[in-house]
């Protein structure tokens, strides 16, 4: 065949272009990330033929390279959270996930995976997944050490820990140091493939194959140089991640992400899973919304600090999880703002330790000049601070006591996380609209008969950037994987 042919993504073929088949299967998932891993699985003890289809040379994905962190609760806690003294009703985590997931939240998808999110903590155990159940108080961006339980998002900060009971939720994969994820996938991996799932590494979906029915019935593929024909009798299964590495994407659907200039990623979230299901008519949700992060901790005592923006305007509680603060400081006037700090809590987020120091004085005067501020606004904004926190208040942005003291040891500092000055962080959080079940739907939230997503390729539990937490993708990547993947082994063809 010619290896050259003009295949895409954005174009599926018909099945009477197809010359032949070169891989029969039941179920074809196209990447081996966390959530194609886990439908791997789940269609393997359904009982299904399982093929995986992988462009890396190993599988694992963007989450291999991630904390390994899941966020799961619910039904009394797991015996992680009890153990530590932590209760977590389903009601609150099911509370907090629709205040995460922001306008377009998913009461349904919510609702499944506040139900069963304990049950499928117990089950990444019986994958092999280590926890060692520990608990790290404080507040991190990934635990430094092995421990498994910690504060993973905005639990204990205002807005949200007004209307949910506050637990930790962040479980996190026996590791020690930053980079879990890469324990995760191997154990979910190794599982896969123990259960008889065929795993093709070097192996790029290239678009769908349709019948005349406008069924997905399999995948044109690049193995090893070559274009394979592959089949798919019960379905295909997009778990191919999201679209942050391709450009033209996010220039188009979340240009807002190019403010941050690294990527969160393994390098192939090009967009192909959501081009594909969008060439047999799927419907997108949520395109223009993104996870963003900026250096700003640890160490923790520069969470006492407090954010300004050109008018010299607080305009966040900083105790929030680094993703909402972050979306606050990329849209703030001419992309200018700054962290303010006195000498006792002053230090270098270990993150980015060269991070511009843009002013330095005695006192908020000197500060204020030296940023170009309108002559007043700072030091008028740290007086009224200063004065509320003395008394453990904070009426405007309502941050925790915790976190609440006056600046009142000089020298005084403006870290500057103005535009071009910090290495922000993204990924993408629109996808392919599915059920909880995985199936793909079209514009009048119909199933595309033969077709369904998970991970990052759909639109799942984590949809707005400034509600995100720490282990929200991983938790929605196992657990819908595995819904998609049972779904598609349990099908009526």
């Amino acid at each position: 065949m010619n290896t050259q042919t003009p295949f895409s993504p954005g174009r599926a073929i018909d099945l009477d272009q197809v010359p032949q088949w070169d891989l029969q299967t039941e179920v074809l998932i196209v990447g081996f990330g966390a959530a194609g891993a886990c439908a791997a699985i789940e269609a393997r003890q359904a009982g299904a033929e399982v093929a995986v289809l992988e462009v890396s040379g190993d599988g694992g994905g963007s989450a291999a390279l991630s904390g390994g962190e899941v966020y799961v609760g619910g039904n009394g806690g797991t015996d992680v959270q009890r153990e530590h003294g932590f209760t977590d009703s389903t009601e609150a985590l099911r509370k907090y996930l629709m205040l995460s997931g922001g306008p377009a939240a998913d009461a349904e998808r919510v609702d499944c995976y506040a139900e069963g999110a304990l049950q499928h903590f117990n089950w990444l155990r019986e994958q092999g997944v280590p926890f060692k159940g520990s608990y790290l108080p404080g507040k991190w961006i990934e635990p430094p050490t092995d421990d498994t339980l910690l504060w993973s998002g905005n639990e204990q900060a205002w807005p949200f820990s007004a209307a949910a009971e506050p637990a930790p939720r962040g479980h996190t994969v026996q590791f020690t140091g930053w980079g879990g994820g890469k324990v995760l996938m191997q154990v979910l991996c190794e599982r896969a493939r123990a259960l008889g799932a065929q795993v093709h590494c070097n192996s790029r979906a290239l678009c769908l194959i349709r019948d005349d029915a406008q069924r997905v019935v399999g995948v044109v593929a690049r193995q090893d140089g070559e274009i394979r024909y592959l089949h798919a009798a019960q379905g295909v299964i997009l778990c191919a991640g999201g679209f942050i590495c391709n450009t033209e994407m996010v220039r188009r659907f979340v240009p807002t992400a190019l403010d941050c200039e690294l990527p969160v990623t393994g390098g192939n979230d090009d967009g192909s899973g959501i081009r594909m299901g969008m060439s047999v008519g799927a419907a997108t949700l949520n395109m223009q919304e993104h996870f963003a992060t900026l250096p700003f901790f640890p160490p923790a005592s520069l969470v006492k600090g407090i954010f300004v923006n050109g008018r010299g305007q607080r305009f966040i509680n900083e105790d929030c999880y680094h993703g909402r603060v972050a979306h606050h400081v990329l849209r703030q006037p001419e992309g200018r703002a700054w962290l303010l700090v006195d000498n006792a809590i002053f230090g270098r987020p270990i993150i980015q330790e060269d991070i511009e120091i843009a002013a330095v004085g005695e006192s908020w005067e000197e500060v204020e000049a030296q940023l170009g501020l309108p002559t007043g606004a700072l030091v008028q904004t740290v007086a009224e601070f200063n004065r509320h926190a003395a008394e453990g208040q904070d009426p405007y942005f309502h941050k925790s006591t915790e976190w609440l003291r006056p600046f009142s040891e000089p020298p005084f500092a403006a870290l500057s996380y103005c535009k071009g000055d910090f290495q922000g962080h993204a990924f993408t959080l629109g996808g392919l609209s599915t059920r909880p079940g995985g199936e793909v739907l079209d514009g009048d939230g119909n199933p595309i008969a033969g077709l369904f997503a998970a991970g990052r390729t759909a639109c799942g539990l984590p949809r707005w950037g400034e509600g995100y937490a720490s282990g929200l993708s991983l938790g929605d990547s196992t657990f819908f994987g595995r819904q998609a993947g049972r779904s598609a082994a349990t099908q009526n063809h």
